[in-house]
């Protein structure tokens, strides 16, 4: 039988799951916390029972997507047991959690379009960590041989987020350019293609094995990293 307890956290995180559809359709400036609340099913008091104001929410919303990873990152890096598995883990999951909820790739588009300033703070503190993280093991590649030694690191780390983010912040509007009326099969594709582009652009080309030239004189090398690993559906 639920409790109290769970009840208000049931209620809580349903009022999260609103705000973060109507903030990434309607933008902050939008949506009121009437809105919110109807979409809840509950009044306007109620809401504010668990979120003082509205910059209180939007904040909250916005923690909890970022704060993913810090929770996602040190277990997927755990369970991997190679540097490739790792990143592929890492990719997998970002990617993952991005397209099973659209609506969160939206919101942090619009937030770092509309509000660079209050975005960066929690950049700083939500993301910056484990973005680090991935940096780190990055350089460690590099001076393995495995990556690529142009590659900088921080840089490749913000440029796939963002392409990450941006990409499927856009994908209704985007897919237009491809002839696929099957969405869901569009978005595998989409999301497949982002993880190649973030695979060819960091791994360093495998050669092939030498052959007979008696036989065949094709020596080049293999520049077509492992393909892409499933998608996660983080949620």
């Amino acid at each position: 039988m639920p409790t109290p307890r769970s009840n208000r956290a049931d209620i809580a995180q349903k009022i999260l799951d609103q705000a973060t559809r109507l903030f990434a359709a309607h933008g902050f400036s939008g949506v009121s916390l009437a809105d919110i609340a109807k979409s809840v099913g509950i009044r306007k008091p109620s809401l504010l029972y668990h979120f003082q104001s509205k910059d209180t929410l939007r904040r909250s919303v916005l923690e909890e997507i970022l704060a993913h990873w810090n929770d996602a990152l040190p277990k997927l890096l755990q369970a991997a047991t190679s540097g490739s598995e790792q990143f592929d883990s890492v990719l997998s999951n970002t990617v993952g959690f991005f397209a099973h909820d659209r609506d969160r790739a939206r919101l942090v588009l619009r937030e770092l379009l509309d509000r660079p300033g209050e975005m960066q703070p929690l950049i700083e503190s939500h993301v910056r960590p484990w973005a680090t993280i991935v940096a780190d093991y990055i350089r460690r590649g590099q001076e393995a041989g495995r990556l690529r030694y142009e590659v900088d690191p921080q840089a490749y780390v913000a440029h796939m987020s963002i392409m990450v983010i941006s990409s499927l912040a856009t994908f209704e509007s985007v897919a237009a350019l491809v002839p696929e009326d099957d969405r869901e099969v569009l978005l595998a594709r989409h999301c497949a293609e982002l993880q190649r582009i973030a695979k060819t652009a960091l791994f360093r080309p495998r050669p092939q094995p030498q052959v007979d030239t008696d036989t065949d004189t094709d020596t080049d090398v293999d520049t077509e990293p492992d393909a892409p690993a499933p998608i996660e559906q983080a949620g």
